[in-house]
């Protein structure tokens, strides 16, 4: 399936290096990879047509932390994300250093949580994964922090641009050992939560559309209580028009649980998937663009897994370049970063080792595609939008990555693989607030930017 292409990244020296995230960083509407750094300085790579080259801020570097997560949305409305980078100096509970929350204005990158009025609210505990949550669907989103051995966390600005954490006042602050975690309308119309933990009980949090939650993992099937949660992947697993979930578990058995009607998972996870591994990252995606997503277990270690369908079962497929038996993967995105319709594959390493970042994609086919990137009423990405497509006679669903399971968090656009499907029926996509839109019988192989219908000027 893949194809090496490491070739590409300009400068690539062996560090550590942890989570991925994918975000306009310098606001010129292209995508950036956005690398965290343990020790090392993060690292900003952007395509000039030819390679990815290092363009990373000074203030974004910050070569004095060790970062192992990222996160990007837009928490105060100006229709730019802000970045929240997990930073840790302890496996679980107290650290010393806190995590840093990047807000760019007047050309400059500036830590909101180096302000004096934000330091009762500093992160202080070890923390695994953040992702962005527009929780009441009104495009202002919050920074929710999955943290080990203390409470989570979720950070929202309020009118007079403070920083709170208002997780107590919802009940999110929970603590247990906080791995991975997940946004998406996935059993109401609303931005569901969904955490991995280890040690314990996986946690699913329903919105209650009146921006609070309700716990219903053990109900719902998810709890998984003898496992040690690490990547989430979301997906239809089975064509149902229900959202699935790919939960790895380290050294444990990996499950691929199933929605039914009525809202309760049942593991089918294939003896090949559930087999246990030291796995990090679980991601799923078209890459083929043959219109049927694959699934990627990034192992640390021990050689990468890739499964797709085939005759409507789950299996384990020939991966190509990108198995590395002995890499040490500890994060991994994917985005279209050279805008050729063909999705990238980027793994960071480290943590037992220092290697360098491999670059992955699959091979050039024929295969027709459609990518769509929806916008929120204040013109940022639209993290957590709903995006269905309809052609050749089935129905394909995307959810707007919000953050994806373990550290890291994918490019804010729904990609479509067609195969050799070149009309569509039509596209629609539904925002956290219940907007839609549609687009009828959109031409194949391009992207469409999508404003929200109510979008402010």
């Amino acid at each position: 399936m893949f194809i090496n292409r490491s070739d590409l990244i300009r400068r690539n020296p062996a560090q550590f290096n942890y989570g991925v995230a994918v975000l306009d960083v310098d606001g010129d509407g292209d995508f950036e990879w956005f690398i965290a750094g343990y020790g090392f300085p993060n690292t900003v790579l952007k395509w000039t047509g030819t390679s990815l080259e290092i363009v990373t801020p000074l203030a974004l570097a910050d070569a004095g932390r060790q970062a192992i997560g990222v996160a990007a949305c837009d928490l105060d409305g100006d229709g730019d994300e802000e970045i929240y980078i997990l930073n840790t100096d302890s496996f679980a509970g107290q650290k010393l250093f806190a995590d840093r929350l990047f807000d760019h204005a007047d050309g400059e990158w500036t830590d909101l949580f180096s302000m004096p009025t934000h330091r009762a609210i500093l992160n202080l505990t070890a923390g695994r994964s953040v992702i962005g949550l527009d929780r009441d669907g009104d495009g202002i989103y919050g920074f929710f922090v999955a943290n080990y051995g203390g409470p989570m966390r979720l950070y929202e600005l309020d009118e007079d641009g403070h920083l709170h954490d208002i997780a107590p006042r919802l009940g999110l602050d929970l603590t247990t050992g906080g791995r991975s975690a997940v946004a998406l309308p996935l059993l109401t119309p609303r931005q569901d939560i969904f955490v991995g933990n280890e040690g314990g009980p996986n946690f699913l949090f329903l919105n209650t559309g009146e921006g609070g939650f309700e716990e219903v993992a053990a109900v719902s099937g998810l709890a998984d209580p003898d496992q040690h949660a690490r990547g989430i992947a979301i997906l239809d697993a089975n064509d149902d028009g229900l959202f699935d979930l790919v939960c790895g578990n380290w050294d444990g058995h990996h499950r691929l649980y199933v929605q039914g009607f009525g809202g309760n998972f049942s593991n089918i996870a294939p003896p090949e998937m559930a087999s246990p591994s030291r796995v990090r990252t679980v991601i799923a995606a078209d890459f083929d663009n043959d219109g049927y997503e694959e699934i990627f277990f990034n192992n640390i270690g021990q050689p990468n897994r890739l499964f797709a369908r085939r005759d409507g079962e789950w299996q384990q497929v020939n991966i190509g370049d990108a198995l590395e038996p002995g890499g040490l993967g500890t994060g991994a995105a994917i985005a279209d970063i050279d805008a050729d319709g063909r999705l990238e594959l980027l793994i960071a390493h480290g943590e037992s080792g220092m290697q360098p970042l491999t670059l992955y994609h699959a091979a050039s086919n024929d295969n027709h595609w459609l990518r769509i990137r929806p916008f929120t009423v204040h013109g940022a990405p639209a993290r957590g939008a709903l995006v269905t497509l309809s052609a050749g006679g089935r129905l394909q669903r995307r959810v707007v990555d919000c953050g994806s399971g373990y550290l890291c968090q994918m490019e804010p656009v729904a990609h479509f693989g067609l195969g050799d499907i070149d009309t569509i029926d039509f596209v629609e996509v539904r925002w956290p607030d219940g907007a839609t839109f549609t687009l009828d019988h959109p031409g194949v192989d391009q992207q469409i930017k999508v404003r929200h219908p109510y979008e402010r000027g």
